[in-house]
């Protein structure tokens, strides 16, 4: 089952399935430049980690943006390192002696949980000693038609800049693994709820023309309208990717941001927190 995970692609990413065939709208995905006072520049670029094959989405805002920046910060700086991703995700995920996944969501959401497992071609015996986090975010990645190496973050770390990962797998999966059962059980009956709904497409066109306010609907209705679940994967690693950012800009590094697009999102995201701290934060696309 860890193979099926690319880490922490079902939460924050925004990530979709779609169809190559169909007609998506004229990129124009959110992008901010960031001045000190002395003259120091960033750019925080809101990414998806999934993409159905035939999206283009680079324009020539991001690519003057892109060329001018002197280093890529990203969540992960080894995205292809399956082996290290499988074995962080194993250290944290298992524990034994679970009851069955299907009896750790509510009556109403089980026939829903039934469903994704079975469009997953799993059942519970696949479950039995994952955790309940661990098993939502299985489920999330295993019925997802875009490939994670179809993501933007992907890309860009091909693009041969130096890199600069503001965390690692293991400090990822560690934080799910620090939420409660119930709150780890609010995030599995959260991702059946949005798999029942179905509206991934619909989320890679928001993010596509950089339609934050649809974004950010879609995250507060979504897995992170749990406080806890808010707290741990929003708002306090935004606050560390801040510091991160604003001492590589600082250092004059020129930093181009590439991080979930949720990171970006209200008065908790990256923008919003530069500018508190005294830069000048224009949205540039």
């Amino acid at each position: 089952m860890t193979r099926r995970f690319p880490a922490l692609a079902a939460v924050l990413a925004l990530a979709a399935c779609g169809e190559p065939a169909r007609d998506w709208p004229a990129p124009s995905p959110a992008l901010w430049e960031v001045s000190g006072p002395q003259g120091e520049k960033a750019w925080l670029f809101g990414t998806i980690h999934a993409l159905p094959g035939g999206v283009e989405w680079r324009t020539p805002a991001f690519e003057r943006a892109f060329a001018a920046s002197g280093v890529v910060m990203v969540e992960i700086g080894n995205l292809g390192d399956s082996a290290a991703a499988a074995q962080a995700f194993t250290d944290f995920a298992t524990t034994p002696g679970l009851p069955p996944l299907s009896t750790r969501v509510a009556p109403a959401d089980r026939p829903a949980l039934a469903a994704l497992m079975d469009r997953a071609g799993m059942d519970d015996g696949d479950f039995r000693d994952t955790e309940t986090w661990a098993a939502a975010l299985i489920l999330n990645n295993a019925v997802r038609e875009a490939a994670s190496g179809n993501g933007v973050d992907r890309d860009l770390l091909d693009d041969g800049k130096p890199v600069e990962a503001l965390e690692t797998f293991a400090g990822q999966f560690a934080r799910f693994d620090s939420q409660s059962e119930a709150g780890q059980r609010q995030l599995l009956a959260a991702i059946v709820r949005e798999a029942l709904v179905g509206a991934e497409r619909e989320r890679v066109a928001a993010w596509l023309i950089g339609d934050l306010a649809e974004l950010e609907r879609e995250l507060e209705g979504a897995l992170l309208g749990q406080p806890a679940l808010r707290e741990a994967l929003l708002v306090d690693r935004n606050s560390h990717f801040a510091t991160r950012i604003a001492a590589a800009t600082e250092a004059r590094r020129a930093p181009f941001v590439a991080v979930g697009a949720g990171h970006m999102l209200g008065p908790e995201g990256l923008p919003a927190l530069l500018a508190a701290r005294g830069y000048t934060v224009r949205r540039v696309q």
